[in-house]
């Protein structure tokens, strides 16, 4: 299924609203299957401070990163995605920037469970889960991650005696697609295969609703993109990450 369209010189062009939703997946998320998250105007969005600093543009305007100053006080950071490498205008500090390797999976291959030992359980993460999520976000650093971050979707984690080894969970939400996010495994459990239990957890509650899985990974990530590509994900596009903060 394309994600764009065309239209012939020779008859009237084709309206569409949304060819691309995931050329700006934050943006459309949170006008459609997240906007009762979201916090902003017609012009940028935003998620609030205890989900995230993930935000939003209609479109890299001046009227727009206007729009965006009134979500974040002074000196405080967004985090947004670009299609290009971003240059804000005067006001604002790109305090950190990367590419990352925006992955989809249309064909999911290899989604036979992975083996874990016996004492290791994998099980769907609740809100009595959220101090040992964070303590393996901190640790590991899967991108962001704060103490409503779980409000976001479903989240799946294997513990071993009690401690939280690995997770992956869901992040964004499109009317077709979901992303998968927070893929993390703690230091004394990796080459174990619990990334890709997880994944294979997380996909499946995204196929059962009829809905594609994506992801981002930075693109320097080679050892995850392996695991990504094997269960069937494949490279869409690069995408640009930017940390601004208001300059106030």
């Amino acid at each position: 299924m394309s994600l764009s369209s065309s239209s012939s010189s020779s008859g009237p062009t084709r309206p569409v609203s949304d060819p691309t939703p995931l050329d700006n997946p934050i943006w459309h998320a949170l006008a459609t299957e997240q906007s009762l998250l979201a916090l902003g105007s017609e012009l940028a969005r935003r998620f609030p401070a205890e989900i995230g600093p993930l935000c939003g543009m209609e479109a890299s305007s001046a009227a727009s990163y206007d729009a965006l100053r009134t979500l974040v006080g002074p000196g405080e950071t967004l985090a947004l995605f670009f299609t290009e490498p971003p240059t804000p205008p005067a006001g604002w500090t790109m305090t950190h920037s990367d590419v990352l390797d925006q992955m989809i999976c249309r064909e999911p291959r290899n989604l036979e469970s992975a083996h874990t030992t016996p004492e290791s359980k994998l099980r769907r993460l609740t809100p009595a889960d959220v101090p040992a999520m964070l303590d393996l976000a901190t640790l590991t650093e899967p991108g962001p991650f704060s103490r409503r971050t779980i409000e976001l979707g479903i989240f799946f984690g294997i513990f071993d005696s009690g401690r939280l080894l690995a997770m992956a969970g869901q992040r964004l939400h499109l009317p077709q697609f979901v992303e998968v996010s927070a893929v993390c495994t703690h230091p004394d459990a990796r080459g174990l295969g619990f990334a890709r239990t997880l994944m294979i957890a997380v996909m499946e509650d995204i196929r059962q609703r009829g809905k594609t899985p994506f992801l981002h990974v930075r693109a320097s990530n080679l050892r995850a993109i392996s695991v990504y590509e094997g269960l069937g994900f494949t490279l869409r596009r690069k995408v640009h990450l930017a940390v601004l903060k208001n300059d106030g």
